[in-house]
């Protein structure tokens, strides 16, 4: 029976990007997706970079500026071996803070002069506005191009497959059963976002958290050229003409089911800030399961199982961590020295 070095649940783009990492260190690795690769989270993300500390935890912060920094490589590493166009765009964002949120002095503010040159096509607000240097990316094109280069790369996968247990012998892991079969392995790394709490032996107290995104077609593909971001909507434009709108943040189970008047409210919201979306087509709408944990953190690193590891809860920052999560948990998992310090994202805080 084939046996692999390290075992990975959950075909996100945290797991992918971790399975891309290993094979580099020469591991074999198979991932383990109760669905189809890519499909959840991932796939119905925004695609904002955003690391500049508004709404990120301090405890989090140093991971976020690295894994920021690591995109450009990241992701033409991805477009490289994959053929495949990611739309890592750096054009920056214009932020209309939220009155509770102090704004950061590295932020630069805009005289409404300014804001017209940027945007042209945004209403005449008279609220604050700063310009923030952040990318995005296209989180549908970013799971495609990581599928393919995890393939190119000789990673095994098992779709359509749950894990129901890993097994365990005199305390350490021998692999994981799943609805179809068992797999070897003395490696396994728990990276089924929103479902990592159901997978054993550890119980991880994940959580999904919805949230529900209108896409648009914009009338021209210039019409706008930055993320904007403000308290009621964000909107994310792409190079093919799209327009993401989003997105909420609803405590409503497994339930990825769109509701029309937040849908609606939501095209209301982008429409407010930019008149001339009224002529947008709409597209298509979808909710998607974010993992959430108790304090808004990480789950990452090694459990008291031996050969169990975690990564998970990455709430709004799964795009954005995908690269600096994969390279941290391939050197725990690896043995080999960790440049950041993961004792507030251990899975061990949540021990009894």
């Amino acid at each position: 029976m084939k046996n692999w070095d390290v075992i990975v649940i959950g075909g996100g783009i945290i797991g992918l990007s971790l399975s891309i990492e290993l094979r580099k260190k020469g591991a074999r690795v198979l991932v383990i997706e109760r669905g189809e690769p890519g499909r959840e989270a991932s796939h119905a993300a925004g695609g904002m970079l955003v690391d500049c500390g508004l709404e990120t935890p301090p405890a989090l912060q140093p991971l976020a500026t690295a894994s920021a920094r690591m995109y450009p490589e990241f992701a033409h590493e991805l477009e490289v071996e994959s053929d495949t166009k990611v739309d890592l765009r750096d054009q920056g964002t214009i932020l209309f803070p939220s009155a509770e949120h102090a704004t950061p002095s590295a932020f630069s503010a805009l005289t409404p002069a300014q804001l017209a040159e940027l945007e042209p096509a945004l209403s005449e607000l008279n609220d604050p506005a700063f310009f923030v240097k952040e990318r995005s990316v296209d989180p549908k094109a970013l799971t495609a191009a990581a599928i393919k280069t995890a393939k190119n790369r000789g990673v095994d996968f098992s779709s359509g497959d749950s894990v129901t247990s890993v097994n365990l012998s005199d305390g350490h892991v021998t692999g994981v059963t799943t609805n179809k079969t068992s797999f070897l392995t003395s490696k396994v790394v728990n990276c089924a976002g929103a479902w990592s709490g159901q997978v054993g032996p550890s119980a991880f107290p994940t959580r999904p958290v919805k949230g529900q995104i209108l896409c648009l077609v914009m009338p021209s593909r210039m019409l706008l050229k930055h993320v904007v971001r403000s308290p009621q909507v964000y909107l994310i434009p792409r190079s093919d003409g799209r327009l993401l709108v989003g997105a909420t943040v609803e405590e409503a189970g497994f339930d990825k089911r769109t509701d029309a008047s937040t849908i609606q409210r939501l095209h209301q919201a982008a429409i407010a800030l930019v008149p001339k979306l009224l002529d947008a087509q709409i597209h298509d709408a979808w909710a998607g399961l974010r993992p959430g944990t108790p304090d808004a953190l990480p789950i990452l690193g090694a459990t008291e199982t031996p050969g169990y590891y975690v990564a998970t809860g990455h709430f709004r920052d799964g795009i954005l961590l995908s690269p600096i999560t994969a390279q941290v948990m391939a050197d725990v998992i690896t043995g080999a020295r960790c440049n950041y310090d993961l004792t507030p994202f251990s899975p061990r805080r949540f021990s009894p």
